[in-house]
């Protein structure tokens, strides 16, 4: 057992350096994703977008402003509500149109249009690469990060705690982004050419007129704002696990300047950066979780089943 301990602190050493790096990759795509939605809203240059962005994470994080973050945060969860009514009334308003998206869905990922022979089976794997990679990136799933955050929660028993982080999944994944996939596809903003953030709102502005596009787009920038912070504190803590204490200020000040450099990126390379990073520290969290997996058997049995 002390073994397999050992082996799993050298896994998280080795994983650790592309989490702290992965923050920043990550970082970039919601800088750009709230930079291209509010250009795409209200003309906004991406590049106005990222200073002011840099501005707000940078007075909680540097200047220790801490009321930003604690006002977002109580707006936050309103925002994520009306994002879901939002939704749901697309959806019943639409219920026909729903069998049809999900034939749609699974026609175009099995057999993509103007695919023969060797590219079918190409652009079938590609389907199901990004889709698996943007799966990853919305729920974290097998990353290892969002148990840094789950580790420093107050509870009894860390079972109780693990059940808790299984939500998130379900949540941002499955209700989420399958809410918004079957809108973009029931109002036919997929086939406008338009791609990231600028799709969604495109999509609830057509399916409610004068007041969907608003509701993504400022739901995007509070969500951005929160993921900012939060993903900070995991980088924090891997840096800190390396470097010590003193590595976090230096951390902070390079997690400020990525967010303008990201709102004005190249969003194919930013993609190909944090899908990259993503893969890197999946492969020895995956590992490790392997290795402990009899511990997280005893635990889980012991928690259920108690005696």
């Amino acid at each position: 057992m002390l073994t397999i301990f050992v082996i799993t602190a050298l896994l998280w050493i080795t994983r650790a350096i592309p989490l702290g790096t992965w923050q920043v990759g990550d970082e970039a795509v919601q800088a750009h994703s709230v930079a291209d939605a509010l250009h795409a809203s209200f003309g906004l240059p991406t590049w106005s977008t990222g200073v002011i962005l840099a501005l707000l994470v940078g007075l909680v994080l540097i200047g220790g402003i801490r009321w930003i973050a604690e006002v977002v945060g109580k707006i936050v969860p309103i925002m994520a509500i009306l994002y879901v009514i939002c939704g749901v009334i697309i959806l019943v308003l639409n219920a026909a149109e729903i069998p049809k998206a999900f034939e749609l869905i699974f026609t175009y990922a099995f057999t993509p249009a103007a695919a023969t022979g060797g590219f079918a089976g190409a652009a079938v794997w590609a389907a199901i690469q990004f889709g698996v990679a943007r799966g990853i990136f919305s729920n974290e799933a097998g990353l290892g990060s969002a148990p840094i955050a789950h580790a420093a929660a107050r509870t009894d028993n860390p079972v109780r705690q693990g059940v808790i982080a299984m939500l998130d999944p379900l949540i941002d994944t499955i209700i989420i982004c399958t809410i918004t996939g079957l809108v973009i596809i029931i109002s036919g903003a997929w086939t406008s050419g338009v791609n990231g953030a600028p799709l969604s709102s495109a999509a609830f502005e057509q399916a409610l007129p004068n007041f969907g596009g608003y509701v993504v787009t400022f739901g995007l920038v509070l969500f951005a704002f929160t993921t900012l912070l939060g993903w900070s504190f995991y980088g924090e803590k891997c840096v800190e696990y390396l470097f010590g204490f003193k590595s976090i200020i230096p951390f902070r000040l390079l997690w400020v300047i990525v967010i303008p450099i990201g709102a004005v990126g190249d969003l194919k390379v930013i993609w190909l950066v944090a899908d990259t990073l993503n893969a890197l520290m999946a492969i020895p969290n995956l590992i490790a979780l392997l290795l402990l997996s009899p511990v997280i058997f005893k635990l889980t049995r012991d928690y259920l089943f108690p005696r």
